[in-house]
């Protein structure tokens, strides 16, 4: 036999209230990239009148662990942390060490020499310092008096 349950419109509502309300605890109490593993590192970007220069924040990571690509205007950065080995002699407390890739995909403000950029890897900050090419470098134009 099926048993009927009367519809209270209230009872919905205090449902979408509820999860309102654990959306936005989450959001104050827990940092983005600590939810589900990695998220895109952090960046900033800038240039000079001769490069174009890019800084991520991948702390924890080996200079081997991340791949970098230009293709076209599209920077690419990616990475991996493997998992250490679970071991069966520990009783975890607390566990937020993160682990697992990422993919961060820039495009870039101008065309750059994709063959002559510099990466540098140091304190979780990755460098990458791309020259721009020379047809969007600024050109001095001198004027003569007649």
């Amino acid at each position: 036999m099926t048993k009927l349950i009367r519809w209270e419109p209230a009872r919905e509502v205090m449902t979408l209230r509820e999860a309102m309300d654990h959306l936005f605890d989450d959001a104050v109490t827990r940092p983005l990239s600590l939810r589900d593993g990695w998220s895109a590192p952090a960046v900033d970007m800038y240039q000079t009148d001769n490069e174009v220069v890019v800084k991520a924040s991948i702390p924890g990571f080996k200079a081997e662990d991340v791949q970098i690509n230009v293709t076209g205007e599209i920077l690419t950065l990616r990475g991996e942390v493997k998992h250490e080995e679970e071991k069966q002699d520990k009783a975890w407390h607390l566990r937020e060490q993160r682990w697992g890739s990422f993919e961060r995909a820039l495009a870039l403000p101008t065309d750059v020499v994709a063959d002559k950029a510099k990466a540098e890897f140091e304190n979780g900050i990755l460098t990458i310092t791309l020259p721009k090419a020379e047809e969007v470098k600024p050109k001095t134009i001198t004027v003569k008096a007649k």
